[in-house]
């Protein structure tokens, strides 16, 4: 009855036949059980800045991790790459500058040739300005070059966001060109990048298994999550896959985004308790519904080959699919105002993709000021409690 969602369904969950994930790149990922990650950082310094004179016999100390170029100094502060892949990433880092390639602040990802088992990696780098001297504003700045490699640029690009805040988190610790914390703070933080900002679904999925269904309604339906009886990562976990898998700020249609968030909370609906203090963790105030459940299987089976990369597609996919969805059932309520033929198509729509609380659940919040709208959005919601009634 329904051919074309469902094979419109099934397209968004295939990923591993698409374009953008080679099959070649996932059954190489198969065969391992962790990916090879390395991490580096440089001390970045303008040539014209006070700070670059100030340090110079530092620079000096450290010459053969020094690349100096006129407008520019690169100095390795800490690694791990093999001897031989650093002053090859080195090379690369400093092309990248001196065409003004790498912003303050934003993170830059390509794919890089290195003399590590891998060849080709994916590299995320950003350059972390510090603050100017209110004495020499126009003075070229020094910073902090950081760069994250793994997998490939693609895979990378789908944890972009992650990487940033990541970043963001060491400002603190970077604070002098010796880094005098950097066996203490620095090193740790930064040998934990593929841990914290690229593993955390992959965690989450493992740690709720059948369950994340749940999530991922919770997720859509912005229903809050409180995890009780576990330690700051879970909790941690949870949110950030909560967050990546909410709607707010992809869809086209973003201009009622606070609105939309204030009036579901102030629907009548109950938190999700995730209580850690059973294996599995045991759910409360669970909802799922088939458009969440068919989607869950999906999850399973990337989190069962441990590739992360794969996992955040799905997610990726799994949100475009519910956006294309609620922008296809608005057309059809502003159809339906005028034709009793497109609330029918409503309803059957509706009876179709599985979702229809969420999608009616944010429809009725996005047309909270439109009467006419609203008539139908409850018509709708009245059949699909006759529908739920129905076959329960």
């Amino acid at each position: 009855m329904f051919t074309s969602q469902t094979s419109s369904f099934q397209d968004s969950i295939d990923v591993e036949e698409r374009d953008d994930f080679d099959s070649e790149e996932i059954t190489g990922y198969i065969q391992k059980t962790q990916l090879n990650s390395y991490y580096t950082i440089y001390l970045y310094q303008g040539t014209r800045s006070e700070a670059a004179a100030e340090n110079a016999a530092w620079n000096q100390r450290r010459a053969d991790s020094t690349t100096s170029l006129d407008d520019f100094s690169l100095t390795l502060i800490d690694s791990s790459l093999p001897s031989e892949a650093e002053p090859e990433l080195r090379t690369y880092i400093s092309r990248r500058l001196s065409k003004g390639a790498l912003l303050g602040g934003m993170g830059n990802i390509a794919t890089v040739e290195l003399s590590i088992p891998e060849q080709a990696v994916g590299c995320y780098c950003c350059l972390v300005e510090q603050e100017r001297s209110p004495e020499q504003p126009d003075a070229d700045g020094n910073g902090y070059v950081i760069c994250f490699m793994g997998g490939s640029e693609k895979w990378l690009n789908l944890f972009r966001l992650e990487l940033d805040k990541y970043v963001q988190g060491l400002h603190s610790s970077l604070q002098t060109p010796e880094l005098l914390n950097l066996e203490s703070e620095v090193r740790p933080y930064l040998s934990r990048w593929y841990e914290e900002s690229v593993m955390h679904i992959h965690r989450v999925v493992q740690l709720v298994q059948n369950n994340i269904s749940f999530l991922l309604h919770a997720a859509l339906s912005h229903t809050l999550v409180e995890v009780n009886n576990s330690d700051e990562r879970t909790k941690t976990d949870v949110s950030k896959f909560i967050k990546a898998a909410s709607l707010p700020g992809l869809s086209q249609q973003d201009t009622t985004t606070a609105s939309l968030c204030k009036a579901i909370s102030e629907d009548t609906q109950s938190d999700l308790i995730i209580d850690c203090s059973t294996s599995p963790p045991t759910l409360s105030n669970a909802v799922s519904n088939r458009f969440c459940d068919d989607w869950s299987q999906a999850f399973l089976n990337a989190a069962e080959r441990c590739n992360p990369f794969l996992l955040r597609q799905i997610l990726e996919n799994f949100k475009l699919k519910a956006i294309q969805d609620m922008n296809s059932l608005k057309r059809l309520v502003r159809q339906a105002e005028m034709s009793h033929y497109a609330l029918f198509r409503s309803c059957r729509f509706l009876q179709g993709c599985g979702n229809g609380d969420v999608l009616l659940q944010n429809a009725r919040a996005e047309h909270s000021d439109m009467p006419e709208a609203c008539s139908i959005i409850t018509v709708l919601e009245e059949f699909l409690r006759d529908q739920s009634q129905a076959h329960a």
